[in-house]
């Protein structure tokens, strides 16, 4: 019997041997081949979190509310996250990644919300070393998911779903209350009378005297006078600020020459519509200016003035909010010495008031 002429022509190959099957994760991964393949990681986290900002746009103390904790920590998490994930369905990344990319997507987040009117320039400004840290840190929360996982979808669900089911239960706990002050004194050479003379009439604030402020340059609107006057319930000053922001600082101790001390007092109407972002509302439930005052003491031919101002935070993250207000607050309250400083030993001496 012959041999089949095909069967002769392979007899004598070596035979070959199966190769064994490639795990899953040693399987090359698609490579993307998406102009600025690079940047869409951060763009999607980005968009993720400005998606949820438009949910958390309850007015405050309501579910869904910005100020919220699971706003405040989880949404710029989750930005973090998807970030992470996303740059990871391309190819592995560096722990490095999982840390600064997340900052690039925050921003651009906060960035969405400014040009989209959602935020305002002073909540963005003070808002984003947070947001960049929790970012940070939900970047690594994913990285570690995706190293150990292969990442799986649900871990992706689940950590853009947990704001949304935090941010309904959250509006039934009460926020703690944080009081806070701070002081600053300055060496005046001008007499007394002469300081307590521009403590009480400060009139025709121009932006040159005081717009070195960070807190001005960030967007709260300036001072343009501060007058006292004689109520019926007492003395009272009368302040005004640029944007036609005005309000009421009640006296409530009075030494010529010697101490100043208010309370103050917002209406309804004392920050008009656009003048201060919604969440920084002087009064309101998150924050509230509790009193001020300025101490006169004379020394070395002249006067020193001390100011003190104390405040009020009622948020979840009042641990940070507080270091924001002291910042701003002692750089203001360095700034309003200088004011009257520089009034004071410019002017010429006024009649002396009772």
């Amino acid at each position: 019997m012959q041999n089949d002429p095909e069967e002769s022509r392979f007899a004598g190959l070596p035979p070959v041997e199966p190769q064994p099957a490639m795990s899953e994760e040693a399987q090359p991964k698609p490579v993307r081949g998406m102009p600025f393949g690079w940047f869409w990681p951060m763009a999607i986290g980005a968009a993720v979190a400005l998606v949820l900002r438009l949910f958390f746009s309850s007015a405050p103390g309501k579910p869904y509310s910005a100020m919220l904790a699971s706003f405040v920590y989880f949404v710029p998490a989750v930005c973090g996250a998807v970030t992470v994930y996303m740059a990871e369905r391309i190819e592995r990344r560096s722990w490095g990644y999982y840390i600064w990319a997340p900052w690039v997507a925050t921003s651009l987040f906060v960035g969405g919300t400014l040009l989209v009117f959602i935020e305002g320039l002073i909540c963005a400004i003070v808002i984003v070393p947070l947001f960049a840290t929790m970012g940070s840190v939900g970047g690594l929360a994913m990285g570690i998911v995706c190293r150990v996982t292969n990442w799986p979808k649900q871990a992706i669900y689940s950590f853009a779903m947990l704001p949304l089911v935090l941010g309904a239960i959250e509006p039934q706990l009460s926020n703690p209350d944080r009081f806070s002050n701070t002081s600053r004194a300055l060496f005046i050479a001008a007499p007394p009378e002469r300081v307590w003379h521009e403590l009480n009439a400060a009139s025709d604030i121009r932006p040159a005297e005081v717009g070195d402020a960070w807190a001005y340059r960030i967007g709260v609107p300036m001072p343009v006078s501060g007058v006292t006057v004689d109520a019926p319930e007492g003395r009272v000053r009368q302040v005004q600020w640029q944007k036609n922001v005005h309000f009421e600082e009640v006296i409530t101790e009075w030494e010529p020459n010697r101490l100043l001390k208010w309370r103050f007092r917002f209406s309804p109407d004392s920050f008009p519509a656009g003048a201060l972002d919604d969440h920084v509302m002087i009064g309101g439930q998150y924050f509230d200016l509790r009193d001020a005052t300025y101490t006169l003491t004379p020394r070395d031919g002249g006067t020193e003035l001390r100011v003190a101002v104390s405040w009020r935070l009622s948020t979840s993250f009042n641990w940070y909010a507080d270091r924001v207000m002291h910042l701003l607050l002692d750089d203001a309250s360095e700034n309003i010495l200088r004011f009257y400083k520089a009034r004071s030993e410019a002017t010429a001496m006024p009649p002396t008031a009772g």
